[in-house]
């Protein structure tokens, strides 16, 4: 019989990515939004607010697995009094309502789309592993790793088999967040001080890679209880992203050279540390244990495997 899989998010930008690739496998999904509009996958159905923690029987009736790619992300401009409650709210409540909810329904497999962020914002050194303490730094990484063991306590408590997937930024076109900014800058031209942050080493995955990843996910016999670290397998330079993600948007970047040290000075001068440790600084990811576990191999941007 064909699986029937839930996909939470689903016109987000991962969750399209994941939908297409289960559907390519012959699953049958039931796409979930929260609210439909004319761009919503084909037979979407509205959730409203996932955190209200309402109206999840019907949906979830015949249900194998659970794909939970939706969450507050990517807000590039704070407007809520309290950003840790709704980060909870979103990315901790919702998801802990919806996997009690999958528990009663008899679904068998719940598969979370964390974050990279629980294990921290740098590496020095060493590359992050799945083994790592979770030592998150912003909000909305300490609600996925609050996630991540309400998940877990769920999964003891009901048998339900959870899988943690956690990704660095997610490379495409059409990419969110800080990456979405890059691209918007490019396109309009505007001077990148970043011809000269060749030294670090930043791991990014591809959403090809992503999605085959989750995919593999929803149904291997050895992703049940795993947490799965996931990357391409090549870190790249910030400069190195820069062009990778002009060439995804057929763009031509404007790269200026900034030393380094003095762009990082400048940035702390300005209040924005994080945004210093992002663009400088080294995040590896040791996916070697995923690999290993799954018999998994991250797929190259072109689609050929790496």
């Amino acid at each position: 019989m064909t699986e029937r899989i839930v996909v939470t998010g689903a016109d987000g930008f991962v969750g399209r990515g994941v939908v297409a690739t289960l559907s390519a496998r012959g699953k049958d999904i039931v796409p979930l939004v929260r609210q439909l509009r004319d761009d919503s996958p084909e037979g979407a159905r509205e959730t409203g607010d996932l955190s209200a923690g309402n109206g999840f029987g019907s949906l979830l009736e015949g249900v194998d697995a659970i794909v939970h790619c939706a969450a507050r992300a990517h807000v590039l401009r704070e407007e809520t009094a309290d950003p840790l409650a709704a980060f909870r709210a979103a990315n901790r409540d919702a998801t802990l309502a919806l996997a009690r909810a999958a528990a009663a329904a008899g679904v068998r497999r719940f598969v979370f789309l964390s974050s990279i962020g629980v294990l921290g914002n740098e590496t020095k050194g060493r590359p992050f592993r799945a083994g790592d303490p979770p030592a998150p730094h912003s909000h909305y990484a300490i609600a996925k790793a609050e996630a991540e063991e309400g998940l877990k306590a769920i999964a003891a408590e009901t048998g339900l088999e959870i899988v943690i997937v956690r990704p660095p930024l997610v490379l495409g076109a059409g990419a969110k967040g800080n990456l979405g900014l890059l691209v918007g800058a490019m396109r309009k031209g505007r001077p990148l001080p970043l011809g000269l942050v060749t030294g670090n080493r930043r791991d990014l995955v591809s959403l090809n890679t992503l999605a085959d990843l989750i995919a593999t996910a929803v149904d291997h016999p050895a992703a049940a209880g795993a947490t799965l670290l996931v990357a391409d397998g090549r870190p790249l330079s910030t400069r190195a992203i820069v062009e990778r993600l002009a060439a995804l948007e057929g763009l031509r970047p404007w790269l200026v050279p900034v030393p380094p040290r003095l762009l990082g000075a400048g940035l702390r001068l300005l209040g924005k540390s994080g945004l210093s440790s992002q663009l400088l600084a080294d995040l590896e990811v040791d996916i070697a244990a995923t690999r290993d576990r799954l018999g998994w191999t991250p797929q190259a941007p072109d689609g050929e495997r790496a």
